[in-house]
């Protein structure tokens, strides 16, 4: 029960958020995000989780580097293929968001083109690790992979989009833009959004640590047959 709370608070804060989420006052501005500002409370946690979740995965790719143990592939791999799994939740509520906010769900803005190409980099980590057959090869080769992908979201999505023109908020010249801007949120919805980034993050990390656990199972499972 005691390392069971924190599944429990996932539970009830996104039992919370998919309440209070369609319930609380937004702010409803003419020709701008009117009630599609509620998507805030969806897709941006996804992308917090999954960087949440690529973080876990890099500092036990790098464990592995230093230790070698199969232990912290493991851990590397499921985290790093659950936070695939949240980067797609959050690239496809992001593109709904946009075909009714800028009129097409996908218009090549920068950010959408960032995290386009750091989710790939990211799916080329599991070619790699498809195309090794050698057990220790193959996780060396991987955990070096992986710090590289990491260090590569930083420029693709964070970076660049906001040294260029983006219909995102944060990026040069998206003052005046259909965007979401730090004055169209209230205190209301920050009472909704705090706990659906927290609610959405362990949720996403319940996630990995059950595909660990049911990779370990069949590992030993494998090795005993």
């Amino acid at each position: 029960m005691r390392q069971s709370w924190w599944k429990i608070l996932s539970f009830a804060l996104l039992l919370y958020v998919s309440i209070m989420g369609f319930m609380v006052k937004v702010p409803v501005l003419d020709g701008r995000l009117q009630h599609t500002i509620r998507n805030l409370f969806f897709h941006v946690p996804m992308w917090v989780a999954m960087m949440v979740l690529f973080t876990i995965s890099v500092v036990n790719a790098i464990k592995y580097l230093r230790y070698q143990k199969p232990l912290y592939d493991i851990y590397a791999t499921e985290f790093a293929l659950t936070g695939c799994i949240f980067s797609i939740l959050g690239l496809t509520t992001g593109m709904i968001w946009a075909n009714y906010q800028w009129g097409a769900a996908w218009s090549n803005d920068p950010k959408q083109n960032g995290a386009a190409i750091g989710i790939l980099i990211y799916f080329a980590y599991f070619v790699v690790r498809g195309s090794l057959t050698d057990m220790d090869k193959r996780a060396r080769i991987s955990a070096v992979y992986n710090v590289f992908a990491f260090c590569m979201l930083f420029p693709t999505i964070w970076i660049l989009p906001r040294l260029t023109e983006s219909l995102h908020p944060g990026g040069q010249g998206s003052e005046g833009n259909p965007a979401l801007n730090p004055d169209d949120s209230t205190p209301a919805m920050k009472m909704v959004m705090f706990p659906a980034f927290i609610g959405w993050t362990l949720l996403s990390i319940w996630i990995a640590t059950l595909r660990v656990r049911l990779r370990i199972i069949s590992e030993k499972h494998i090795s005993n047959g």
